[in-house]
Parts: C-alpha cells; structure tokens; sequence
C-alpha cells in the first residue's frame, strides 16, 4: 500500500489520541522521512514478471532450445526471459578456463570452419582462441553470430540474482574447479548439475551439498527399468531430479505411441514423488502441446525442452497461471 501524504495533516489528532511526548515538529520529521524511505522503496528495481520463478521447472535445452544459438549468453538470458531454467553444457580450453559449449568438435555449431578446424574441439584450442570463433551455425536458416562464453562470464550474470538459476550438464570437466567457480561467485544453490554418471552425481554433492542434482536417462524400456529398480535399492542418493528421456513412435497414420511406454512412465512418477524427487522428461523433438499435455497425464511434473515457448504456455494453464 502506497504511503500516505495526508497523514501529515493529521499528525495533530495522531499526537492528542496516543499522547505522543516528543514535540509537533518532531512527528512532523518522522513522517516525512517514512514518506521518502516509501517513495525509496518503490524505486527498487524488481524482477520482471518473466523472470518471477513459477511454480513448476522448465528446462531450456542448451539455453533456449531452438529459439536462439545454443549454450550462448543470449540463448540463457532468452530462457530466464521465458521463466525457464537453461541448460548449458560443460566444456575446458586447453589453457583450464572452463566454458559453455556441447559438441565434441566444431563441426556443427561454428561458422565458416574449415576441414581441419571441423575436426578440433574445445580442449585443442585456448580461451583466446574460442573467443575468436563465431558461433550459431547449428540452425538451417543461421542464429546471429554470437560468442562462446566462459562459465565465469555466466556466473556472474547470475550472482545476486536467485530466479536465475541453470542447468550444468557435464562433458568434459574438473569438477572439484567448477565447483569452486560457483563458490566464488556465490551461485552454488542456484546450478542444477547434470549427469547420467552416478559418480558423477555423487562426487558433486560431496562438492556443494547445497546445490541441486539431475540424473538423466535414455534407452530402451528394459535399460530404463533396471536402471529405476537399482536405485529404489539404494534410495536414489544425492538425487532431486530424474529425467527419462521419451521419443515418439511414428506408425502409418502418425505419432501413434511413446517410448518407454505409459505404463512404465506411470509406475515411475509416485515412486519419485514420495521421495521428494522431481521427475522430468526430455521428449526429443516434441514441437506440439500433445505429447507434454499426454506426459503430465502419465505423472511427469517438469520438461527439458527445445520448444520452451510451445512448453511454458501449456504448462502455465496446467498450473492455473
């Protein structure tokens, strides 16, 4: 509620009912400071309705799926704009500066390569020399140019700012040095790391045992349920999130059934959910609402996506937003 003005011209009447036994003048300077600290307080910038944190977890593959060049500075912002949590994928330069960026190579995803540039990765090259490259040549019709970043540029983009959180899919790096990378810039409850490695998972929260954990699955439904069924043994340790990825099954007359089918899809949901662990799904591809509108049905609570602006739409109705 907005301050009041007015309340100074009654400061007479406020001062005879309770007594008041400092002087007029007093009040009066009492109330004219709350009237600036209100104004003040109003200034303060607050986050932006886009980037208030709903009440449900969308990933953005790679920092906002199709929508912008991947594992960018611009892809993770446009997927915090969304309300989304990005991804980025984990990568060092042969000189230890640790970055964001998925493939092995730079075949696909760096623009005007050459026969032998297409064959190096991030760990042939320096940080200067990444710098260098132009990326975003992984979309038929071209993202803008952009720049690989350094996960401490990213970093610090998301200090002091706790609705900006991200997914750390790990790919080729020390993790004890990416953790102290997320200690030093005070970010470590807001990355979610990424891993179908158990150990992986494990040494991590030995690292931060405040930040968050996904661990990721695909194959065939039989690889899947034994993978489940061996970790209900053992209770799902250093586990908060599970992601089962899905794929569409296409018969004569369309998309006519998902793997791993619905009824493992249903077993799976409550035996996450009475441990208090989220349980996403990454359907590969999916660019409708169908296929996430059926999942939700099936019990899966979250996404990874390419298509956060076809996701975040249905999931905030889903949620009554």
């Amino acid at each position: 509620m907005p301050f009041d003005p007015g309340f100074l011209n009654d400061l007479d009447k406020w001062g005879r009912f309770f007594r008041y036994p400092f002087p007029l003048i007093s009040m009066k300077i009492f109330a004219t400071f709350l009237l600036a600290a209100a104004t003040l307080t109003t200034s303060i910038p607050q986050t932006s309705a886009a980037e208030a944190v709903p009440p449900f977890i969308v990933q953005s593959h790679r920092g906002a799926g199709v929508l912008a060049a991947e594992n960018t500075i611009a892809a993770f912002e446009l997927g915090w704009g969304l309300g989304t949590i990005p991804e980025a994928d984990i990568r060092t330069t042969s000189d230890g500066v640790i970055v964001a960026f998925h493939d092995a190579d730079f075949a696909r995803v760096v623009h005007g390569a050459d026969e032998a540039l297409k064959k190096k990765g991030v760990q042939d090259v320096t940080f200067d020399e990444l710098s260098k490259l132009e990326v975003g040549a992984e979309s038929p019709q071209g993202f803008q140019k952009r720049h690989v970043s350094s996960m401490a540029d990213i970093f610090a983009i998301m200090k002091a700012r706790p609705e900006r959180r991200l997914y750390l899919d790990i790919k080729q790096v020390s993790l004890p040095t990416l953790a102290a990378l997320a200690k030093q810039h005070e970010v470590a409850p807001q990355v979610i790391l990424a891993s179908t490695k158990l150990e992986v998972i494990h040494e991590w929260k030995t690292l931060l045992p405040d930040s968050h954990t996904l661990h990721w699955m695909g194959g065939t439904e039989e690889s899947l349920r034994e993978r489940i069924e061996s970790l209900k043994r053992t209770g799902f340790p250093d586990i908060t999130q599970v992601q089962i990825h899905v794929r569409e099954k296409k018969g004569t007359t369309g998309w006519t059934a998902i793997e791993p089918s619905e009824a493992f899809l249903k077993s799976v949901g409550p035996e996450l959910k009475k441990r208090g662990i989220l349980f996403q799904s990454l359907p590969w591809g999916a660019n409708s609402p169908g296929i996430y509108e059926r999942l939700l049905e099936l019990g899966v609570e979250s996404f990874a996506t390419d298509h956060p602006d076809v996701v975040m739409p249905l999931m905030r109705k889903h949620h009554g937003q």
